[in-house]
């Protein structure tokens, strides 16, 4: 597996393949085979029809709307006419539809069916009874978005493999460097 799934959404997940946006943005939907591993990997789609450059500048668009729409939510703002406009609109489009088989769910879309499909996630999630658990990553270097499932709702990174077991050591080696500076004295 190539992408990181955490946020607990398809949307989530879709608008978080941008890493560290405010610090080394790293962009992970660099070319058409990406997103098309991107999509099968979501689990939102089995199969896939193979992306274009257009469907990726489709892709990238849609994602930076969720993503601006999500944090202006946290944020208690208003959302963006031309963001809301473009997951609506996206939104009217066919969605991608599991079919029933001998073997299990299987579905079969086109890239635009993928991108509809996140898109009525993303209004979902929005207008749903998740929307307060949303938060974003306390990492200040990471700008993922996830629902927080946990029992207490507490949960502050977006996975202890990452940022979670960072901020930790860098907590215990600044606790241990204060320690011994004091003893120093």
């Amino acid at each position: 597996m190539n992408h990181v799934f955490l946020c607990g959404n398809p949307a989530l997940d879709f608008a978080c393949t941008v890493r560290a946006r405010r610090t080394a943005y790293v962009e992970m939907l660099n070319a058409p085979d990406r997103l098309d591993a991107w999509f099968v990997e979501s689990g939102v789609v089995d199969v896939v029809s193979s992306c274009g450059e257009a469907d990726l500048v489709q892709a990238v668009a849609l994602r930076e709307a969720i993503y601006g729409l999500v944090t202006s939510r946290l944020a208690g703002d208003g959302y963006d006419d031309q963001a809301l406009a473009l997951v609506n609109e996206t939104a009217c489009e066919p969605p991608a539809t599991p079919q029933l088989t001998a073997t299990g769910r299987w579905v079969e879309a086109t890239p635009a069916q993928v991108l509809s499909t996140l898109a009525r996630h993303a209004i979902e999630l929005l207008s749903g009874p998740e929307m307060p658990l949303m938060k974003e990553c306390a990492n200040p270097e990471c700008t993922k978005l996830f629902i927080d499932r946990s029992r207490g709702g507490r949960r502050e990174w977006c996975g202890m493999e990452s940022c979670g077991n960072k901020i930790k050591a860098a907590a215990y080696r600044a606790r241990k460097k204060e320690a011994q500076t004091a003893g120093a004295r």
